[in-house]
């Protein structure tokens, strides 16, 4: 099976790009997702060794920061069982999970985060989900195309 590409994002008050490279090993599990649509993607597409761009959302400006592999294909979310836990899901049964979590690790990070304004300047992106109005999942595919034309736009600087 070819490799696929995918973004993540993460608000980097709650979990940033410089916490997962802090992380032991540079591994994080990728939990407390609760959207069906991108529950789906972790229980069902998302495999090991594919790639994902780190982004992050809800700051100035918001970017793409580095890459990641992942190192571990979807699995349940231990959180939706722990009371305690923000994510918790008292209608989540452990015979039959609702909410499920990949592992990634850091690869590389980017000389030049990959800011949102200069992804919307570049018109070969015009199609990616992360672009598209309405479209707020925390998890989401990336094209080959895509995934090069902006590892490309990394390695310069882009006015902001």
């Amino acid at each position: 099976m070819p490799r696929r590409y995918w973004l993540m994002k993460s608000e980097p008050d709650a979990f940033s790009w410089d916490d997962l490279c802090a992380a032991k090993d540079q591994t994080t599990s990728w939990d407390g997702v609760r959207n069906y649509q991108a529950r789906n993607l972790l229980r069902d597409e998302i495999k090991e060794g594919d790639q994902v761009f780190f982004y992050h959302s809800s700051t100035k400006p918001q970017a793409i920061m580095g890459t990641a592999t992942v190192v571990r294909a979807g699995y349940p979310d231990d959180s939706q069982f722990d009371p305690k836990s923000k994510y918790h899901d008292e209608k989540s049964d452990p015979a039959n999970p609702r909410w499920f979590m990949v592992d990634i690790k850091a690869d590389k990070a980017f000389k030049h985060p990959v800011s949102l304004p200069r992804m919307k300047a570049t018109p070969e992106l015009e199609g990616m989900a992360l672009l598209r109005k309405g479209n707020r999942l925390s998890v989401q595919p990336v094209s080959a195309e895509e995934w090069k034309l902006i590892r490309g736009l990394s390695r310069t600087k882009g006015s902001e």
